[in-house]
């Protein structure tokens, strides 16, 4: 009986095609430094975003707060005084609160204060004034 030869290109054509273990595991290793580097970036990118939130809702307080003292004579004690409503995303994030201190001449404090176990707690509080004043100052 004579033995046929498979010839060597047939050979490559049929071998099967996949990825050796090391293969896979620069690849893990890639993605892994990639996922290292990126989330931080956009867990910072997060919490700007909501601060950003939570500053544009401070200054929409304001704004109705210089219209309802010319209304008034006096600072609404509440958001809910000056016919606002808390946006969800940052009532999740923040109590908002205004002071109105008794005397004259008549102020406000609106300040936007982080809660708790949120991504924002690291972050800070922020707060205007009825005179413009915005601290901290960095983070405006």
């Amino acid at each position: 009986m004579l033995s046929k030869k498979i010839p060597e290109e047939t050979m490559r054509r049929n071998r099967i095609r996949a990825f050796t273990l090391i293969e896979l595991m620069i690849t893990v290793a890639i993605l892994g430094i990639v996922a290292a580097i990126a989330y931080p970036s956009y867990t910072q990118y997060v919490v700007k975003s909501n601060r950003a939130a939570a500053q544009a809702h401070l200054m929409e307080i304001a704004d109705k707060q210089a219209q309802y003292l010319i209304d008034n004579r006096a600072y609404a004690s509440s958001v809910s005084d000056l016919g606002l409503t808390t946006p969800a995303k940052v009532a999740g994030l923040y109590n908002i609160v205004i002071t109105v201190p008794a005397g004259n001449p008549p102020g406000f404090t609106a300040a936007a204060n982080a809660k708790a176990g949120t991504a924002q707690s690291g972050d800070g509080n922020l707060t205007i004034r009825h005179n413009g004043e915005k601290t901290p100052a960095e983070k405006w």
